[in-house]
């Protein structure tokens, strides 16, 4: 069995949480508790899709269909990421706008989806992940 396939999104996902979280930290001069989860830059969602899609395009080849199957996830997510999550933002601060005087209420997160910068940045992360992680795995 081929571990890197496994191997790929959760190595992915550890090396570009640290990365998001301290880019963030910078852009904010603060630590950035806040955007740990959903939002910031580079999209972590992005980044796995898009390393899983590289490694069976430089394993399989693009002709494959799972490299296929690996392109249409990974729009779904970032098209999710971009526009879906984008909307349950704007309706988490109109429920905060609305409850602000109600002392029970608790305050939603705002900030859940990503920018096209922010999925951009995970592409990009991603396909140096795939590369990276075929190169480790030959």
């Amino acid at each position: 069995m081929d571990f890197a396939y496994l191997v790929t999104p959760l190595l992915t996902w550890v090396v570009v949480g640290p990365i998001k979280f301290l880019i963030n930290s910078a852009r904010q001069r603060r630590w950035a508790f806040n955007l740990v989860g959903n939002g910031g830059f580079p999209s972590n969602h992005s980044s796995v899709v898009t390393s899983m899609a590289t490694l069976i395009a430089l394993r399989e080849g693009i002709g494959h269909p799972a490299f296929g199957v690996a392109v249409t996830l990974a729009f779904i997510v970032m098209i999710d990421a971009n526009s879906l999550r984008q909307h349950v933002g704007r309706q988490a601060a109109a429920i905060n706008r609305l409850a602000r005087d109600d002392a029970g209420h608790t305050r939603l997160r705002e900030r859940m989806g990503h920018t096209l910068v922010e999925i951009g940045g995970g592409i990009c992360t991603g396909i140096a992940m795939g590369f990276l992680i075929h190169a480790l795995f030959k």
